[in-house]
């Protein structure tokens, strides 16, 4: 059974994303990193989910719902670089936004929901969503007050939902998808 987990993008990729006019279009792919800057897709494989979630005004919006595909560099990445100043995925310039020039990036191949920045969690749900560890250790969000994030640290990352959540986010989509 394919794993769920969520992502938080930043002000400034979601700023870019709407400069960029994306809002509406579906991301084909994401970057994972190992500097803290860019989160690392650690433990997703083809067939899991990531929801990209945003918080603004302290309500966490679901940007998109991303299925992995892989995550090896195809042709539709560009070539290698040979030095530093030269970008590290030409094909995937349009998305360059999503991490392509963090720290040791690497291309997530997504098939996604179009971008948008008008789906809230709803408070109820924000409440309930809770995630899992590899240890089998669950935890909720912290910072959480009358279904508003105070502070949005407990989501900053890249993390493993329980699958009761992953269906709540998952009713969240299709709902608004509808």
């Amino acid at each position: 059974m394919p794993d769920a987990f969520t992502v938080l993008w930043t002000h400034d990729t979601c700023r870019a994303l709407r400069k960029a006019g994306r809002t509406g279009e579906r991301p084909t792919v994401a970057f994972s990193g190992v500097h803290s800057s860019l989160p690392a897709w650690s433990g997703a494989q083809a067939g899991d989910e990531v929801y990209a979630l945003h918080v603004n005004r302290r309500v966490v919006y679901v940007v998109s719902r991303m299925r992995v595909i892989d995550t090896n560099r195809r042709d539709c990445c560009g070539t290698a670089p040979t030095t530093w100043r030269e970008p590290a995925f030409p094909g995937h310039g349009d998305w360059s936004m999503l991490g392509a020039n963090g720290c040791g990036a690497t291309a997530v191949h997504v098939d996604a929901t179009p971008v948008r920045f008008d789906m809230p969690i709803p408070g109820d749900v924000l409440a309930g969503l809770t995630w899992r560890n590899r240890r089998g250790q669950t935890r909720g969000l912290k910072y959480l007050m009358d279904g508003r994030l105070e502070r949005s640290v407990s989501l900053q990352g890249f993390y493993r939902l329980t699958s009761e959540s992953a269906g709540e986010l998952a009713r969240v989509v299709d709902v608004a998808s509808s």
